[in-house]
């Protein structure tokens, strides 16, 4: 496509993206706080019938239009390329103030906190799962329609281009959807992955001006700095907004802020999970929830050792040794899902079957694993194998979320990156673990690993933990 035939299909075009993303995502967040308004008056109801009607919550929707001013406020509209933990946090804001907003109007006018403000206590509660859960239904549901993502104008069609462009192509989700690339060098050009790549920087200025392209990725971290100056001061400063990807791109962290030091741009970063109140609070917040955990799942856990020896012979535990905090080993405790013999089986199958091996050297896992049981094809598939790592957490060997317990045969797969991985106990869930958990690569499991610890926040916990019940219930990935 030559450069005057894309700025005479584009020429003229009305922004709709941003106004149709924040409407899609405003009747989202409609019903997920009507959902949570009514599943807490159910509840209530259920064991108070006679003080609360649950077809009453619909009476209190004149107080949807506060939920989304405070939404609004925190930027949630249309809300793109937000970071999961911070969507979690500025949700878990807006519904806080709207429920206490309510349950502060109920107490001025009843002069007391009745079973309605009990009511919305429990939907304070609820609220933030379903908001997750109701902004990933609208991206499933609407994420290949003609008008989701907002267009960016890629500059630079080289490397670092093109994987920002697979990244934004791979995962619509973000929100931005790359129309153009453009580039200086004239061997680049043609497309990319349907993406037209054009010659010229300078075709930035016709793309704002007349088809009103609003934002940029100025994709270039090895062009020099004074060059770098120019393309900002001619082309990128039409854009209203820009993205710049700096030399030290791949550095990934979360915490990451641009400052200032007379006249000096520097990026500072806290690295959180070394501060000692926050070793701290990850602490209590696994000791709560694994105590509380332990307690719910110990019927099922008597039920899973029963089946366990009706199944095969042998312990219903299995432990194995793994690395954890400053690379000290530990013993990682799950239900048995394999036959005792099954290390034999594996070192038979290994030495008969040159593509298992290669498999399992990849990922030291089978994908069909004639080891495992019966029962132990059901445990794996719900990961209820891993519930006596409950103990490993309250031991303080785990964490409930964190990265991946590794055997000494995967240290060489982390390479420089081991000494990131041990600084922090590994995880019972972790990033890996609501991502696809088997189907992933190793490659990308270590990106995960670095990229969570390097990112933490109590925030990056809760989403995992709630994300990693729907895995479960899900069952993708693992085996």
């Amino acid at each position: 496509m030559t450069s005057e035939a894309f700025l005479s299909r584009h020429r003229g075009r009305k922004n709709w993206e941003k106004l149709f993303m924040a409407i899609l995502f405003i009747a989202g967040d409609i019903f997920s706080i009507l959902f949570s308004f009514g599943t807490a008056f159910f509840i209530i109801n259920l064991f108070r019938m006679e003080d609360i009607d649950f077809k009453s919550f619909v009476t209190y929707w004149p107080y949807l239009p506060a939920f989304l001013v405070v939404l609004y406020l925190l930027h949630m509209y249309p809300g793109v390329n937000i970071s999961h933990q911070e969507e979690l946090r500025r949700f878990a804001i807006a519904s806080f103030m709207g429920h206490g907003g309510i349950i502060l109007s109920l107490y001025i006018q009843n002069h007391e906190l009745d079973i309605y403000s009990s009511a919305f206590v429990l939907s304070f509660i609820l609220s933030v799962p379903i908001f997750l859960m109701g902004r990933s239904a609208v991206r499933k549901m609407f994420i290949k329609l003609k008008y989701w993502g907002i267009p960016v104008v890629v500059l630079g069609a080289g490397v670092t281009g093109r994987m920002l462009v697979d990244r934004l192509l791979d995962k619509p989700s973000i929100g931005y959807r790359p129309v153009v690339m453009l580039d200086d060098n004239s061997e680049l050009q043609g497309e990319y992955r349907g993406i037209p790549v054009l010659k010229g920087l300078e075709l930035s200025i016709p793309l704002v001006k007349e088809c009103n392209f609003e934002t940029a990725l100025v994709a270039m971290p090895g062009v020099g700095r004074e060059r770098l100056s120019v393309i900002i001061a001619d082309y990128v400063r039409n854009f209203r907004s820009y993205f710049l990807v700096p030399d030290y791109f791949g550095v990934t962290n979360l915490w990451m802020s641009v400052r200032d030091i007379d006249g000096i741009l520097t990026v500072q970063t806290e690295q959180q999970l070394l501060l000692s109140h926050n070793i701290v609070l990850k602490r209590i917040f696994d000791i709560v929830l694994s105590s509380v955990g332990g307690l719910v799942f110990l019927p099922l856990c008597i039920l899973i050792a029963i089946l366990i020896k009706l199944d095969s012979p042998g312990p219903v535990i299995y432990t194995h040794s793994r690395r954890g905090k400053g690379g000290k080993l530990f013993e990682l405790h799950k239900f048995r899902t394999m036959h005792q013999n099954s290390k034999e089986m594996l070192e038979k199958m290994l030495r008969e079957n040159p593509d298992l091996q290669k498999e399992w050297q990849e990922n030291f896992k089978l994908k069909k694993d004639p080891r495992i049981t019966r029962i132990g094809m059901l445990l794996r598939k719900t990961s209820l194998d891993e519930l006596p790592q409950l103990w490993n957490v309250l031991k303080g060997e785990m964490s409930l979320i964190g990265p991946r317990p590794i055997i000494d045969d995967e240290i060489e797969k982390y390479g420089d990156n081991y000494a990131l991985l041990a600084s922090v106990k590994p995880g019972l869930s972790g990033l890996w673990q609501i991502s696809g958990r088997s189907e992933t690569d190793y490659e990308e499991r270590v990106a995960m690993d670095i990229y969570y610890i390097q990112s933490w926040s109590l925030w990056l916990d809760l989403y995992i933990l709630f994300k990693t019940f729907a895995a479960v219930i899900e069952g993708k990935g693992a085996y």
